[in-house]
């Protein structure tokens, strides 16, 4: 005898559960010009803590990515989740698709909450909004932590090889992947040890790409997969995969958010923030190499401290969650600086020519 579950739509109703009995809710604000977002906010708010907003990247939602993090900061900050436009519950009518954009939709769910002042914490295109947010509202951002998030690109990048996937189209149909080989090849791309092919069945894949299909058949007899993910004891990288992608909403959005960000983007023309910036990097990140870590940490000058995470990639809070944890802790609650990572790559740009897409040989020099 068989039964339908979907292990999406479980996994789901468990984060929904963790982020109620951690003392959030759920809010839906319209901005009134056509744009809707949804943001989980705390039920009662603390004035005597200060605020955080989580910022999360390319995914289904922002309880996928945060869900871990928000148990362990909870007892510190009023913490602040949104999902960013074409993500979640939150949408918009306008053709607007930079970041910029983005930023001030979360700034204005912010304001409608009362916030004031807050620190942020941006994952890999979280990141790039969370940048331009502290650009944008400098008095109101008090401290920014970027997880590897290529703000310091130039559109000429892809043409210099910085990137391991060049062509924009490609890439977006890696980032937005639609089938179970795409989401393999994603994993691939965002970890550092990703796991091995036959692992996760397509089946399953599938059903987390798009919930809505027909929900897969689980035997009673065979290993319950429902409960392992309930219980949170599957291996991280699969739960990584789980939250990837949830559906097909909002495809080709989520697409022209990744075109826009490399369009006409020239490092002289990016503001630098005067935030205390935490810039966390995964060793081995094959999406955004290394290279744009230093880029960004140059570019920010003493005001900003590089942490590099050893034998990660891209998803680095996932293959090591304990040691981003500590970062995050000792940077936003005890406001100490991280150590210092010395830099591979010297002040010169014929060498940093010579260097792009080299970040793991970068590293070893380092050693």
């Amino acid at each position: 005898m068989t039964r339908c579950f979907s292990l999406t739509a479980a996994r789901n109703r468990c984060y929904k559960s963790s982020f109620l009995k951690a003392g959030l809710r759920s809010t839906i604000t319209d901005l009134q010009d056509g744009t809707v977002m949804h943001c989980w906010v705390p039920k009662t708010h603390n004035d005597s803590k200060p605020n955080l907003l989580l910022i999360h990247g390319l995914g289904a939602n922002t309880m996928w990515q945060w869900g871990d993090t928000i148990r362990k900061m909870i007892p510190f900050f009023n913490i602040f989740v949104p999902d960013l436009v074409f993500f979640g519950d939150s949408y918009t009518t306008r053709p607007e698709r930079s970041e910029s954009f983005q930023a001030q939709c979360v700034m204005r769910v912010m304001e409608a909450n009362s916030v004031k002042k807050l620190s942020l914490v941006g994952l890999s295109y979280g990141g790039f909004v969370g940048y331009s947010l502290a650009a944008q509202f400098s008095e109101a951002v008090e401290r920014v932590v970027i997880c590897c998030a290529g703000v310091c690109m130039e559109e000429k990048d892809l043409k210099e090889g910085v990137f391991k996937v060049s062509d924009l189209e490609e890439a977006a149909d890696i980032l937005v992947p639609q089938t179970p080989e795409k989401l393999r090849e994603l994993l691939g791309f965002a970890m550092f040890k990703p796991p091995p092919s036959t692992l996760v069945p397509s089946c399953l894949l599938a059903d987390f790409i798009d919930v809505s299909e027909p929900t897969i058949s689980v035997s009673r007899t065979s290993t319950n997969f429902s409960s392992l993910l309930i219980a949170n004891r599957l291996p991280q990288y699969v739960c990584f995969a789980f939250g990837v992608v949830m559906c097909t909403e909002y495809t080709e959005e989520k697409k022209e958010l990744i075109r826009a960000i490399p369009k006409d983007r020239k490092l002289s023309n990016i503001t630098k923030i005067s935030q205390p910036t935490l810039i966390l990097w995964g060793e081995y990140d094959k999406i955004f190499p290394l290279e744009l870590g230093h880029r960004l940490k140059r570019h920010l000058g003493e005001n900003a401290h590089l942490v590099v995470i050893k034998g990660t990639g891209h998803a680095f809070i996932v293959e090591k969650p304990k040691e981003s944890y500590r970062h995050l802790k000792s940077f936003l609650v005890d406001l100490q600086p991280p150590p210092s990572t010395p830099s591979p790559i010297p002040n010169n740009e014929n060498h940093l020519s010579s260097c792009k897409g080299e970040a793991e040989k970068i590293t070893l020099k380092t050693a």
